[in-house]
């Protein structure tokens, strides 16, 4: 391994070479139609795409210019959807702005600490495939590896990760059966992934050197709520940053790292080819996150950014919280339930001795969030315990 490691160290100058923009020039055009799925139909199709399927494949990485978790999602999104992979691999490495991305089938108000994420500017997004939510800065590097749906093999892409980190720093990590990359047994990176037809995708995170309270500011909550959901929950972890162990990593550093160990690699197995293989593949290339390059990336974009995205996307959910009403010297527990469904309040019922009432209110239709939940309560607060009892037992016929 330390011939390799050598080895890596030589062609450190080509690297810095390309991803400096030397070859700038020589960048392909990312939204030419050459890159795009057929959508010719009949037998012509058919001969074409078996004929792609017996060339050789060619690998490319890709180096996003964007540090927005919008802009970098939609990209994600618009190579899934167009890009012919049948002979074209391609590794999207990209940094965003601080934010918080949940997975598609989570709830973000259990989730993450809505509060804390807006008073501090960070972003909360959705993504487009499953898991659980992870937390992005500068000092966060994250790996997308797109393939045909049949050539998917995530654990291929994690122990190239692996690999790479070792080759460039001597640093052993080993993958967990639930596919996270551990360091020390910490994790420091998970994993997610889309599958679609004909295209599939696989991401993940690696903690370089982030900030670790804002991670566990961002993602702890603080409410007293319990929220009742169905959604995909995440699984809390120790967590470790790759330069707790080495202080010489950084996002540049292993950005250069993981794409050369992609570019060397075989696609059909974890068969090291090096400079040779290497200098056949299509290497770095700086992609220009604009209209021009990705017609239509606007739109997706402001999708990705939307409320309806973000927020409507929640599965349906529940929050139940208590409040006290006071009577004389006795004090009385009653249970609010928030029923919520698109990110819309559906229901709101009062719970007083397991007698259920449902409450009349404008914020009824309105967004969920919990300046409205506090309204909610607040008002409830200053309701007497003798009309609320008066209520119920009205309500009972008594």
């Amino acid at each position: 391994m330390m011939n390799s490691m050598s080895f890596a160290k030589q062609t450190r100058g080509l690297l810095g070479i390309i991803i400096t923009g030397t070859y700038r020039n020589n960048l392909r055009a990312i939204g030419s139609n050459k890159f795009f799925s057929s959508t010719t139909t009949g037998s012509t199709s058919t001969t074409t795409n078996a004929s792609k399927e017996n060339e050789p494949i060619k690998k490319s990485v890709f180096i996003s210019q964007s540090y927005d978790i919008f802009t970098n999602l939609a990209i994600e999104d618009w190579i899934y959807r167009n890009y012919d992979l049948s002979s074209h691999h391609i590794l999207m490495l990209w940094v965003n702005n601080p934010c918080v991305v949940v997975g598609r089938h989570q709830n973000p108000f259990s989730e993450s600490n809505e509060k804390a994420l807006k008073a501090a500017g960070i972003e909360l997004a959705r993504r487009n495939s499953g898991g659980g939510t992870v937390y992005h800065d500068r000092n966060n590097l994250n790996c997308t590896f797109f393939t045909p749906r049949n050539r998917y093999d995530r654990k291929y892409n994690l122990n190239l990760i692996s690999r790479g980190i070792y080759r460039e720093y001597g640093i052993d990590t080993e993958i967990s059966e639930r596919d996270d990359i551990l360091l020390h047994g910490k994790k420091i990176s998970g994993t997610a992934a889309k599958l679609g037809r004909p295209n599939a995708y696989h991401h993940c995170t690696l903690l370089v050197d982030c900030n670790k309270d804002h991670l566990r500011g961002a993602l702890k909550r603080t409410g007293k709520e319990e929220i009742i959901s169905k959604a995909t929950a995440s699984v809390p972890s120790p967590i470790k940053n790759l330069a707790d162990v080495n202080k010489n990593v950084n996002v540049q550093s292993l950005l250069t790292a993981i794409g050369y160990e992609f570019l060397r690699t075989t696609p059909d197995k974890l068969f090291d080819g090096g400079r040779e293989y290497v200098m056949q593949q299509r290497g770095f290339q700086l992609i220009n996150p604009t209209e021009k390059w990705f017609p239509g990336l606007n739109e997706l974009r402001e999708n990705f950014a939307s409320w309806d995205w973000i927020y409507g996307k929640t599965p349906k959910f529940a929050v139940e919280t208590k409040i006290e009403f006071k009577s004389g010297i006795e004090c009385h527990n009653m249970k609010v339930v928030v029923d919520v469904e698109k990110g819309l309040i559906q229901k709101i019922d009062l719970n007083f001795k397991g007698e259920v009432m449902p409450i009349v209110s404008s914020l009824i239709g309105q967004a969920y969030n919990e300046n409205n939940l506090e309204k909610i309560t607040s008002a409830l607060k200053n309701v007497s315990t003798e009309n609320v009892k008066n209520v119920f037992e009205a309500k009972n016929g008594l």
